[in-house]
């Protein structure tokens, strides 16, 4: 230790009154003991000559440096100048079960990372807060916050820290110590609370006290007992008797045996029982005496004291008539009923849901796992085991109200269809003391839903089809009219240019009718197709986050049903693009459930991802399955080309026609190891570029 000391000590620094930390006398700015501990793994010593370390410090070696860094018994932390942190001690790093390294996260200082990852969410502010006043002004930093062990329990720290400078009083580098302040702060509010309830009984309740020696001579009795007994004075033996006068006749028997049980025995007295107050009405007491022993367990004094609890019987008289009802009330509701401690273990279930579910709140405890991650694993539907972990955690984690529908299994092995409701109990503080949540048994809906759905979709190929049906008359006798008209003029010109000698002039007239008659014939399929053309005003720049966001919402009540599982990943930062917001959403709603329509036939983990990003000055989406892959790929794009029973062959088409429309591209690849890939592009505007 002398050897430590005389390493440290080969610089005097000074602590003026208000500076915030040491600043040296003079001299370049001093090594750190990091720097210190590499110099000397080096071989090289970290001062100048005018500088060098005694003759004893310098027989002190790196190991034994870093030994003694670690060895004291605090958590050492240095930071960078800009407030980076750069070394904790291994005590440091054991108690986070966290280095330097661990602290990299992206778009994250390790700063932030480490106070998010470390510091008590409740202290994040005032520890950031002060923090970042020391580092802007250089003066020391000190705080008492709570710091996240290695095991996720949060203890208390007290944290200082001062700046190094340099010789020009630049700051160099921050050193900080924090110690586990936990079992002190503990105390501190235990003691609190002790003085403070101590205080409250002293000021506010009606208390008669008593005390007596155990040769029954009376020490002490306050004053609204004597009252209270209409005794001036009197001894221990005038005081029992007149106390146990006005004690209920229903009451004295047990009174005076138990009393005299617990002086016989040396026991605790205590009792609720009734006694006559000075207006001659019986009220509630709360009665009780015990012995106060010296070191050898003698008894030497005897105290005791009564408190009118009459009010507080009949009030919990009222609350026990109250709760019966209520919970006669939630026990007939129809709904299943549940409570939960904050942080999400099952505490009360009512019996609807008990029955439904045939378990007991015990029934998953053990076997490795908390109540809360047993009971999930029982009840819920494995394919909506993620969602209700994931949904259910956040509100755990942030006190947001939780709503989900998933299935629920019923004590019978069937899973139905439920919508679960949970939201926090608070105290006045905001602070949650209890969730309460409601489960409702929509089975019977999400079966009539999609029997709804099912019949609209039929109802809408029906549609589909009487529109193309009409639409293919309506193209049939337009063209009709010009088609034939042609053929007239062509049979009238081969009949005129095969004549003996042939009629040229009146061949050419012909040759005019086919003219004319393909040219009106161009224009009845030109004003077809401007049917099918889309107005550009509807074109304005939007993000195409939001529009992805929009078609997952759409079909989000979709996936869950057919259990699949949804991946989105989104480019940061990707610029607004130019389009038809409603259309882009018809083409994304489409793949999407061509996606779905080929994940129907996959019994293991279905799987649909979306990426979007930035490739050559536009936007690339791309909607992936792990299906069974496409059977014509060249020919998918088709009009009325289909691989689906009921398909009709216009939906790709369709998508092909309003990507085209809006200057981008559309394809398909098959995906590996299997499924297919749909991919489309979206030129930027050169503005949104």
């Amino acid at each position: 230790m002398r050897t430590l000391v005389g390493l440290l000590k080969f610089r005097s620094f000074r602590f003026p009154r208000g500076s915030g930390g040491p600043r040296p006398i003079e001299g370049p700015p001093e090594p750190t003991i990091p720097v210190v501990v590499d110099s000397l793994r080096a071989g090289r010593d970290v001062h100048p000559p005018s500088q060098r370390i005694s003759p004893l410090a310098s027989q002190i070696n790196a190991d034994e440096l870093v030994e003694l860094v670690n060895m004291v018994p605090s958590n050492i932390w240095r930071l960078a100048k800009d407030g980076e942190p750069n070394f904790f001690n291994i005590r440091m790093a054991d108690f986070v079960g966290l280095t330097v390294d661990d602290l990299v996260r992206p778009g994250l200082s390790k700063l932030d990372a480490l106070i998010d990852m470390a510091v008590h969410p409740d202290d994040r502010t005032s520890f950031r807060s002060a923090l970042t006043s020391s580092l802007q002004t250089g003066e020391g930093f000190t705080s008492r916050y709570r710091l996240r062990r290695f095991d996720g329990v949060y203890r208390w720290m007290s944290s200082r820290a001062d700046a190094l400078r340099g010789r020009n009083g630049e700051i160099v580098q921050w050193c900080g110590i924090c110690h586990d302040i936990n079992d002190h702060v503990l105390n501190e509010e235990a003691l609190q609370r002790s003085g403070w309830h101590l205080q409250r009984l002293i000021d506010s309740l009606p208390v008669r006290l008593v005390s007596w020696t155990p040769t029954g001579e009376l020490s002490y009795v306050s004053q609204s007992y004597l009252e209270e007994l209409n005794l001036s004075t009197a001894t221990f033996e005038e005081m029992s008797v007149a106390a146990t006068a006005l004690v209920h006749p229903d009451d004295a028997d047990l009174v005076r045996k138990q009393a005299s049980e617990a002086m016989r025995t040396g026991e605790v007295f205590a009792m609720r029982y009734r006694r006559c107050d000075r207006d001659g009405v019986y009220r509630w007491i709360d009665g009780r005496f015990e012995p106060l022993r010296n070191a050898e367990g003698t008894i030497i004094e005897w105290f005791g004291l009564s408190i009118d609890v009459d009010d507080e019987m009949r009030i919990q008289q009222s609350l026990r008539e109250s709760q019966q009802s209520l919970q006669h009330l939630v026990e007939t509701l129809p709904a299943l009923i549940y409570c939960a401690t904050p942080q999400g273990t099952p505490i009360y279930r009512s019996r609807n849901l008990r029955e439904f579910l045939g378990i007991g709140l015990e029934n998953n405890d053990g076997e490795g796992k908390t109540r809360l991650e047993g009971t999930l694993e029982a009840i819920i539907h494995p394919s909506d085991l993620a969602l209700v972990r994931e949904r259910y955690g956040h509100s755990l984690a942030t006190g947001e109200p939780y709503v989900l529908k998933h299935r629920l299994r019923r004590f019978d092995g069937t899973y139905r269809w439920v919508e679960t409701r949970a939201a926090a109990m608070r105290d006045d503080g905001g602070a949650i003391i209890q969730w309460n949540g409601v489960c409702l048994d929509i089975d019977d809906w999400v079966k009539s839903q999609e029997a709804l759905g099912l019949a609209q979709q039929n109802l809408a190929r029906a549609s589909e089809a009487a529109r193309l049906a009409e639409l293919t008359a309506s193209i049939a006798h337009e063209v009709g009219q010009p088609l034939s008209a042609l053929v007239s003029s062509s049979d009238a010109c081969q009949q005129w240019l095969s004549a003996d000698p042939p009629n040229i002039e009146r061949a050419k007239r012909a040759l005019d009718r086919v003219v004319r008659s393909a040219s009106n014939a161009s224009d009845v399929v030109t004003r077809i197709r401007a049917l099918f053309k889309h107005n550009n005003d509807a074109r304005i720049l939007v993000p195409i986050a939001g529009i992805l966001a929009e078609a997952r919402d759409l079909i989000g009540e979709e996936v869950i049903r057919r259990n699949v599982s949804v991946d989105v990943n989104i480019d940061r930062d990707l610029p607004p693009v130019r389009v038809d917001r409603v259309q882009i959403q018809q083409v994304l709603v489409n793949l999407v459930r061509n996606a779905l329509d080929a994940l129907e036939a996959i019994s293991g983990n279905r799987t649909l991802k979306i990426r979007a990003g930035l490739q050559d000055n536009a936007i690339r989406i791309a909607v992936s399955d792990n299906g069974a892959g496409i059977e014509a790929p060249q020919r998918i794009f088709e009009q009325f080309f289909t691989t689906k029973v009921q398909g009709m062959g216009m939906g790709l088409a369709i998508c092909r026609s309003i990507i085209e429309s809006h200057g981008g591209k559309i394809w398909a690849e098959q995906a590996e190891p299997n499924g297919a890939t749909f991919v489309f592009t979206l030129p930027l505007d050169d503005a949104s570029g």
